[in-house]
């Protein structure tokens, strides 16, 4: 089911009542900009134990807009998220790269300073635990140091891991946590480089293309800005010291071009733009490779490494011969009937099941039903008709190139 689906009877009391809200969210963690979300109509639901908005309803507030307008808000000017959920790690000392390497498949070694992407985190039998943002950052306070960023809901695990991890590793290395003592906001959508070249002049962001990072004073505090985002459009994500992160989200949300946007737009971005989300397209049973994925394990990372990485013999052996694996991520869109969701039974016309649904919802932006699947070879080639099953009826449903909607990636 679509994110956004979740805890409705109860958001639309929150809309109604703040009251409620802050009763609802008293057992939930909170992230630093929690009463800005409350104060313009935050629908809160709990997301990996947190009091998250799924959209804002505020009277009169031009934050007040639905899903799918949001949606549609995001992917032609630009949309502000709260992403401070999510968990931060900063690793420092000599060996930090080599651990990184170890547990991830980033070539960190070969990332120009201040650049990052998208990498993920493995177990031995090559599936993903997580997936993760990996980037090679420089400051005045910890020189050279690798920033990685996991999900709120795997946080507790991944941190598990990395513990037991650095136990058999040794050499030196520190793993910093910071998650509830930092601001992370992601600003979306075609007009973002436009709002933060104004509030950050001394940077040309048309020099800085998708994946580096820069720093800039924002409200008088030192911010990392990473040139990345989960919506398919350019745009920025900006790490706060948490003294100044509700002053840099007043700031931000108060841009002319600039709407608040929360989790159901969210959801609905990636989606069109054909993204995984851990727990539906990811999880430690799928390989990157099955996932589509095989470009997050680098060139560096495939020719004998010495530095190998977990599970890197599973990994690299489907990489290397795809008979290994029987199953591909793949799109789909149905011609007709509801939104096939989660769960629901991918067959061919004839009634064989050949895959599942992981995701799928009415794209705002297309007016069509869209999902993303797994589906067995070789059925999962494009243009090959399939039917999904919705509530024991069966569709007819096309195998579709992703993203659904164009990505927008910014390079010079």
């Amino acid at each position: 089911m679509a994110l956004w689906k979740v805890t409705s009877a109860i958001a639309r009391r929150e809309a109604a009542c703040p009251r409620f809200a802050r009763a609802f969210s008293a057992g939930l963690k909170r992230t630093l900009t929690y009463e800005e979300h409350i104060k313009e109509g935050g629908k809160m639901v709990d997301f990996a134990g947190y009091a998250m908005p799924v959209q804002y309803e505020a009277k009169g507030s031009k934050h007040a807009l639905s899903i799918i307008d949001s949606t549609k808000w995001t992917r032609e000017s630009a949309s502000l998220f709260d992403v401070s959920h999510m968990c931060s790690i900063r690793w420092t000392g000599k060996d930090a790269f080599d651990f990184v390497e170890r547990v991830t498949t980033a070539d960190v070694y070969g990332l120009p300073p201040m650049t990052g992407g998208l990498s993920v985190i493995t177990n031995e039998r090559g599936g993903v635990i997580d997936d993760t943002l990996v980037t090679k950052c420089h400051s005045k306070e910890h020189g050279e140091h690798v920033y990685q960023v996991v999900n709120a809901g795997c946080a507790t695990k991944d941190l598990k891991h990395f513990e037991e991890q650095l136990g058999k590793f040794g050499g030196d290395v520190k793993m910093e946590v910071m998650w509830d003592n930092r601001g992370l906001f992601a600003i979306q959508g075609p007009k973002a480089m436009e709002v933060m070249q104004r509030l950050s002049p001394s940077t040309d962001l048309k020099a800085v293309p998708f994946g580096e990072c820069f720093w800039a004073k924002l409200e008088g505090a030192e911010c990392l800005v990473s040139r990345c985002g989960y919506t398919g459009e350019d745009g920025f994500e900006i790490f706060v010291p948490g003294d100044a992160a509700v002053a840099v989200w007043q700031l931000l949300s108060s841009q002319s071009e600039v709407r608040l946007a929360a989790l159901g737009a969210r959801d609905a971005l990636r989606l069109e733009a054909g993204l995984c989300l851990y727990g539906h397209e990811l999880d430690e049973d799928t390989t990157p490779s099955e996932a589509g994925l095989s470009w997050v394990v680098p060139k560096a990372r495939r020719d004998g490494a010495k530095n190998k990485f977990l599970g890197s013999d599973v990994v690299l052996g489907q990489l290397a011969d795809k008979s290994k694996y029987t199953r591909l991520r793949a799109g789909l869109m149905p011609a007709s009937g509801p939104p096939a969701r989660e769960g629901a039974d991918i067959e061919t016309p004839d009634g064989q099941v050949v895959g599942k649904v992981t995701s799928g919802s009415m794209s705002p932006c297309l007016k069509k039903n869209i999902s993303i699947g797994y589906i067995n070879k070789p059925h999962n080639k494009q243009g090959t008709d399939l039917q999904v099953v919705v509530r024991g009826k069966k569709y007819p449903a096309k195998v579709t190139k992703m993203p659904f909607v164009p990505t927008k990636y910014y390079k010079p």
